[in-house]
């Protein structure tokens, strides 16, 4: 990844929430609250990302436990609709499955945040983008990139396609038709799903990522559950969600290079180590551009980074402790292991978190 924005590393000491933090296990044991030291309390809002549903789940027990004077509520309601909650100013922090762009973050209107306060964007749940099917008797299937984009782009329609064949030999694919399955809702997983098709396979994929599905046809559901239940009750069904929810449904191995990577947590880290930050950002906006491209050994394309937004100073300064305490748990080596083991997602790297470390202590 390329650090060159921030320089040499400093050591930064991690806010009394992380030190705290080591009481709560996995399922929110630890430390009965009598015997906590915490001196932080309050309420905390969030919103976004239902990707990150379960991974909040478990950050919420685990920091809850240690600080048994605070409580954290948050809304699966999806990317798009945590965005929007955070720009109003009715949650404290949003989860989005994409950074926010040049020009909303141009545009302003941040009402938490102070005025001219920049936002703080860190990359904290990394999961790979699962393409699940439903279809007898087959449990995976090898696929390119321009195959993947023309089933989903409606151009390949049954699975016996020669195009499904030719990177399947051995595999009986029957005579039935595709039913292709996509977001009807506002979602960073489109986002990373069709910044992929378009990267990957433009001369198939016309269209520019974007976080609402971009022609009509085929079937949509709404948010993770619903594209998982579609696929899952259907006949014939393919579609794409966040790994961890995959379950029992089959899944697609992408071709990188000359070899057929399937989604693991490693190798979802692996393509954002090897990915550059975006250029022109704030110090404590840490959006990166992921290579979806990149033919590096063991690498998996389709990831989805979800990102923890706050602001960089907020208007009311009531809860920045609680804030930079919980995003500090979330980022800390504890926080992350909680996320894979009950989320799958993958940790972040030590060199990642002292960026994420830095931009944390720098709210106000």
């Amino acid at each position: 990844m390329n650090l060159k924005r921030f320089g040499v590393p400093a050591v930064i000491a991690v806010t009394a929430a992380i030190a705290l933090s080591s009481c709560a296990s996995n399922e929110g044991g630890g430390a009965a609250p009598e015997e906590s030291a915490s001196t932080l309390s309050g309420n905390l809002v969030g919103a976004g990302a239902s990707s990150q549903d379960a991974a909040q789940q478990s950050w919420i027990a685990g920091f809850q436990t240690a600080n048994p004077d605070v409580t954290i509520d948050y809304d699966p309601s999806g990317s798009g609709a945590g965005r929007e909650t955070f720009l109003e100013g009715a949650s404290d922090f949003a989860g989005s499955d994409r950074a926010f762009d040049d020009e909303e973050i141009a545009a302003g209107g941040f009402q938490k945040c102070a005025p001219d306060s920049s936002i703080v964007e860190l990359p904290l749940y990394i999961s790979p983008i699962a393409v699940i099917f439903n279809l007898e008797g087959v449990d995976s299937l090898n696929l390119d990139a321009a195959t993947i984009a023309g089933i989903f782009a409606g151009t390949i329609t049954n699975w016996n396609d020669p195009a499904i064949a030719a990177t399947n030999e051995g595999v009986e694919l029957p005579d039935l038709a595709i039913t292709p399955v996509h977001r009807s809702d506002d979602s960073g997983t489109t986002e990373n799903f069709t910044d992929y098709l378009g990267a990957a396979a433009s001369d198939v994929w016309t269209w520019e990522a974007d976080g609402v599905w971009p022609f009509e046809g085929g079937e949509a559901a709404q948010g993770t559950s619903g594209v998982v239940d579609a696929v899952t009750n259907g006949t014939g069904t393919i579609g794409y969600a966040d790994a961890s929810r995959a379950g029992d449904l089959g899944t697609v191995s992408v071709q990188v290079g000359d070899e057929f990577v399937p989604y693991s947590p490693e190798a979802a880290a692996a393509i954002v180590d090897a990915s550059p930050f975006a250029e022109g950002r704030a110090e404590g906006d840490l959006a990166i551009e992921i290579d979806r491209t990149s033919e590096e050994a063991g690498v998996y394309p389709i990831v989805l980074v979800s990102y923890l937004i706050a602001c960089g100073e907020y208007a009311d300064p009531a809860n920045v402790e609680l804030v930079k305490g919980y995003l500090g748990y979330i980022a800390s080596e504890e926080g992350q292991d909680v996320a894979a083991a009950d989320a799958g997602s993958a940790p972040i790297s030590d060199t990642l978190r002292e960026k994420v470390v830095a931009a944390i202590d720098s709210i106000q």
